[in-house]
């Protein structure tokens, strides 16, 4: 089994990213800066939002933290975006209640909806970024293959189909409104799978042909931790292409948000003709 690192890959980018950020801080006075909007206090967010602390400060960009109650949001996220020290905001999800979702992450300015979230965001969804800096930086070609996107979600499959089909790609997409034989029939003719469900154990073994590439975009609470979509029978065998159980998508998501920040940061340099 060939594991796909995202770490390794991460470790790299952050180095590029805290060179970029250095230049911007000397040679053209800008800080960029990250703002966090949070309704949900839960442990795993608060765990993803103190990755991002921590990435923040390895990069030298400057990270601020709201988490207030979602009635008072939509106000901090207008205030965000009328502060012109703030150069990108991410509506940490899920949020308290998700009914409100689609509205909030609209509500950001395009030119500093870094997640990429938003209908007119200026910026590549960081996830769909992430899982393409992967397949790339193992050398994996897409070109000519047969690719499946498991899951149509807001955050990883729907941005990953429309980023793949942007780049002149053709991937098949099934998720649980899918009929099982269809489902079956997909992940057994597909040379790359993306999955991102948040189903635990979805992906077994007896779905998967030899040497297929599969990337675990998924993440599901399993007996009070936290597992992808693909069986833990899949990493028993020595076939496949995969991610790891941990560190796959998730280092070098972080490191996309983080270079939609540092971009948004440069444009603002490059209006100033800095």
């Amino acid at each position: 089994m060939k594991l796909l690192d995202g770490k390794e890959l991460a470790g790299y980018i952050q180095e590029r990213q805290a060179r970029q950020v250095r230049a911007l801080r000397q040679a053209a006075r800008i800080f960029p800066r990250l703002a966090i909007v949070q309704t949900l206090d839960d442990p795993v967010i608060n765990s993803y939002i103190r990755l991002k602390r921590r990435y923040a400060e390895e990069t030298l960009v400057e990270l601020e933290h709201h988490l207030v109650p979602q009635s008072e949001a939509e106000a901090v996220i207008r205030r965000l975006n009328d502060d012109d020290a703030v150069h990108g905001i991410i509506i940490q999800l899920p949020l308290t209640d998700p009914a409100d979702t689609e509205r909030f992450i609209n509500l950001v300015a395009p030119h500093k909806d870094i997640d990429g979230l938003g209908a007119a965001t200026e910026f590549t969804p960081a996830t769909a970024m992430a899982i393409n800096w992967l397949l790339a930086g193992y050398n994996i070609a897409l070109e000519r293959k047969q690719l499946l996107i498991v899951g149509r979600g807001k955050l990883v499959g729907g941005p990953l189909e429309r980023l793949w089909q942007q780049s002149g790609l053709s991937p098949v997409v099934v998720d649980d409104q899918t009929p099982e034989a269809d489902f079956l029939q997909q992940v057994r003719g597909a040379e790359v799978i993306v999955t991102a469900t948040g189903t635990a154990g979805l992906i077994t073994s007896q779905m998967l042909s030899p040497g297929t590439v599969v990337v675990d975009a998924g993440v599901a609470s399993e007996a009070g931790r936290l597992v992808g979509d693909v069986a833990s029978d899949v990493r028993l065998r020595d076939d496949l292409i995969i991610t790891p159980e941990k560190g796959g998508v998730g280092p070098l998501t972080v490191c996309a948000l983080f270079d939609n920040v540092i971009q948004a940061a440069r444009r603002v340099a490059d209006a100033a003709g800095q």
